[in-house]
């Protein structure tokens, strides 16, 4: 089983706009992060609905344990600081 990265997580799926724009305003920022495709790795699947309590994508987990679910860029930006 792979364990997220305490610091950033995000659980998408690859055919997902919001996936890929929330990823590339973290790439564009240089945040490292660690990604999980929930289309093929069951245990993030149950990790990111367990967290947002939700199926939708993606979810972001941040320190500290704050959840963005399909966050606007304002939002993501935002919550990074």
């Amino acid at each position: 089983m792979t364990q997220p990265d305490p610091n950033i997580a995000v659980y998408g799926k690859p055919e997902c706009a919001d996936t890929a724009r929330s990823r590339a305003l973290l790439d564009a920022r240089g945040v490292a992060y660690d990604y999980f495709d929930v289309t093929t790795d069951d245990d993030a699947r149950e990790r990111a609905e367990s967290v947002s309590g939700s199926t939708r994508a993606p979810v972001v987990v941040l320190a500290g344990g704050i959840v963005l679910v399909e966050p606007s860029d304002d939002e993501l930006a935002s919550a990074l600081g």
